[in-house]
């Protein structure tokens, strides 16, 4: 497939920081102004689902869904390993009658007694420093785990949801990002098991729709942030945050030319129960199309923190993509979503709750 030539901001060849090793996923939405997008009703496309299975529910993401579904009324069923999630998550349904946690690796087969109207797969290392550290664990969860997680929907006649990501589109020659584009990913480069895993999981849901008849959905999750991240991630959020509160210095790697698009966890999720009610088969971008530097990312960050700290520049890691901005236009007229929380407002909120941690809390 030919790519046209990139453009938009952001060709330099900075990368998301981190502290240490970090390879930053993160990002930030807005042009450096914080202003919020233009809120939307989020139409009744189909009734709240009875029961859902939500694998990786203890992880960042997943938590903040489980919660969402159990105040919707959804009975949730958690499936996690805890290999990346965490029990510190889902401590707001301890002693909750309506919702049950299974510690259970998805790459192995499993299944739920009684009903069920929807299973979201979630399950699967997600951040720079975790899939480095578990790139054959990534890819089974890509593989495996997605297959176990299909065959449980097909079994249970219920929608599944697959949580892709902006990952793959790897280093975009195309900005902003629409789900047409087919991407530009190094298979064998040191992002590829996550990249990879998740283009795997993409094939084998869409094999399930046309071969099996399965009613599936794919979302493509851009760079989400929010409370319940791990400071020690590998991403530059919860690391800008940790060092400023800290009064370290805040390490951008390369030049911080580098862009990413930040949205708040509370906005991906509603767009996840979007998908999931709208039953639109995807894929669907889910993300907040305005755009930061990650240097602008770094010095707002140290700004709403009301820190001193240094910025300092390190190097920046292999394959790290230079842009990263999605199209929304499907989200928005397939699923009435765009994401309302703002940039400042998100990022204050994100750092109180940071504040109020312990410090390697969560690391």
């Amino acid at each position: 497939m030919a790519h046209p030539t990139r453009t938009g901001p952001g060709t330099g060849t900075g990368t998301a920081a981190g502290p240490g090793t970090g390879t930053g996923t993160a990002a930030g939405p807005g042009s450096g102004t914080g202003t919020a997008a233009r809120p939307v009703t989020r139409p009744a496309a189909g009734p709240a689902a009875r029961r859902a299975v939500v694998t990786g529910g203890a992880g960042f993401v997943g938590s903040h869904l489980c919660d969402r579904l159990r105040a919707q009324g959804t009975e949730v069923v958690c499936v996690d390993n805890l290999l990346t999630g965490s029990l510190d998550n889902l401590a707001d349904r301890a002693g909750d009658p309506g919702f049950t946690l299974r510690r259970h690796d998805v790459c192995e087969p499993f299944d739920v007694d009684g009903p069920v109207d929807l299973v979201v797969h979630l399950a699967s290392p997600a951040s720079p420093h975790d899939y480095a550290r578990h790139p054959v664990e990534t890819l089974r969860a890509g593989a495996h785990g997605t297959h176990n997680a299909l065959e449980l929907a097909r079994r249970k006649g219920a929608r599944f949801l697959l949580t892709s990501t902006s990952e793959v589109y790897g280093d975009p020659l195309v900005h902003p990002q629409p789900e047409t584009y087919w991407g530009n990913v190094n298979p064998i480069g040191p992002r590829s098991q996550y990249d990879e895993a998740k283009r795997y999981a993409e094939a084998l849901t869409t094999a399930y729709r046309t071969a099996r008849g399965t009613d599936t959905v794919i979302v493509r999750l851009f760079n989400t942030y929010g409370p319940r991240m791990r400071p020690t991630d590998g991403r530059a959020v919860p690391a800008f945050i940790t060092q400023a509160l800290a009064g370290r210095p805040l390490t951008v790697a390369g030049d911080g030319s580098q862009t990413r698009s930040l949205c708040h966890v509370d906005d991906t999720v509603a767009g996840i129960l979007a998908a999931a009610a709208a039953g639109h088969p995807g894929p669907i971008n889910l993300g907040n199309p305005a755009e930061l530097t990650i240097l602008q990312l770094a010095h707002r960050i140290r700004a709403l923190c009301g820190s001193a700290s240094p910025v300092e520049f390190v190097e920046r890691p292999g394959d790290d993509p230079s842009l990263r901005r999605p199209d929304i236009t499907l989200a928005r007229t397939a699923l009435g979503w765009q994401p309302a929380v703002g940039t400042d407002p998100g990022l204050a909120a994100t750092i109180a709750w940071f504040a109020r941690r312990p410090v390697g809390v969560g690391a």
